[in-house]
């Protein structure tokens, strides 16, 4: 595990409900020792970092400005929420033409003064393609563009399996690959509860699983976010607890092992998309990507995902 310390300075672009919950939990987390909030909104910006800087007694000391794009160009990590929400009824992929537009323009100002050791981290969706977009149309490698990716969707699935198994969710141990969104595929066939197999677990502690109840889980997996939003209008907690568990592994250069969005030259079969996988993400972003020994239908399930990643990106024009 390396030892370098990081100098702790976190930019978040965008404090609409996702950016303002981030920056919170950011700080809360005393994980950084600045942040620097950029919108549009200057004024909402202001407000803001005046809201939070009141709770300064509460949590661990950090610095709060507000700023602009040139105002990244030094931080450790910029994490990028802007863009326009996700409506009810809506997909993600449904986000992509009016965010793509959003995105080809501002990721060259954020980036073109950009640190070499600093780290683009996207959040806002759809995450896949917004990601792929923002390293075509900056300077960066790859590995130093990350999407959060199904980091979020991987803590509902192993929050509804501990829920169904009455265990601890950090005792259960599964991922969710492929899209952020309604393609992504459950990795059923190494997830674990405090490593025995889930199926096995199941037939000793549970009478066994069916197929129809594990579709279920699925079902309540991939919709989740359509029933926040049909309800509140927004997802906003998860995600920024989400984005903070990958804040702090490039801070901390922690070799943790999430699933991030990343560009894929061949893993799993995969040559230019971002998706998500398990990657072991430190300091310098994603520093490798762990590939499973996938079941056959979760193969062709993340291919199919893959596939339906690449016809976005190709409606965009942006891929040779």
């Amino acid at each position: 595990m390396s030892t370098r310390r990081s100098r702790g300075k976190v930019a978040v672009v965008g404090v609409g409900s996702v950016g303002a919950a981030t920056a919170f939990s950011l700080m809360s987390s005393g994980v950084a020792s600045e942040l620097v909030l950029v919108d549009i909104d200057e004024e909402k910006a202001e407000g803001e970092r005046m809201d939070l800087s009141h709770g300064a007694y509460f949590t661990p000391p950090v610095n709060i400005t507000t700023g602009d794009y040139e105002d990244c160009w030094d931080a450790d990590v910029v994490v990028v929420t802007a863009g326009t929400n996700q409506r009810p009824g809506e997909t993600r992929l449904d986000l992509l033409e009016r965010n793509a537009s959003i995105f080809e323009e501002m990721i060259p100002q954020i980036t073109e003064g950009m640190a070499d050791d600093s780290v683009l981290l996207v959040v806002t969706n759809p995450v896949d393609v917004l990601s792929y977009v923002s390293w075509a149309v900056s300077d960066l490698p790859a590995e130093r563009v990350v999407g959060s990716g199904t980091v979020l969707d991987t803590s509902r699935f192993r929050h509804v399996l501990s829920r169904a198994c009455d265990v601890d969710p950090k005792n259960v141990h599964g991922y969710v690959v492929g899209e952020h969104g309604d393609s992504e595929v459950m990795l059923w066939s190494s997830t674990n509860v405090a490593g025995v197999p889930f199926d096995a677990y199941a037939d000793a502690h549970l009478g066994g699983v069916t197929d129809e109840e594990k579709a279920e889980m699925e079902r309540e997996v991939r919709e989740a976010a359509y029933e926040i939003i049909e309800r509140k209008g927004a997802t906003n907690y998860a995600i920024a607890l989400a984005t903070t568990e990958i804040v702090e592994a490039i801070l901390r250069d922690e070799n943790s092992i999430l699933t991030v969005s990343t560009l894929l030259e061949g893993e799993y079969g995969v040559d230019d998309v971002y998706a998500s996988v398990p990657c072991v993400v430190n300091r310098d972003g994603v520093r490798n990507v762990i590939e499973h020994n996938l079941a056959e239908g979760e193969r062709a399930g993340f291919e199919r995902s893959a596939g339906v990643l690449a016809e976005s990106l190709d409606a965009l024009d942006l891929r040779e």
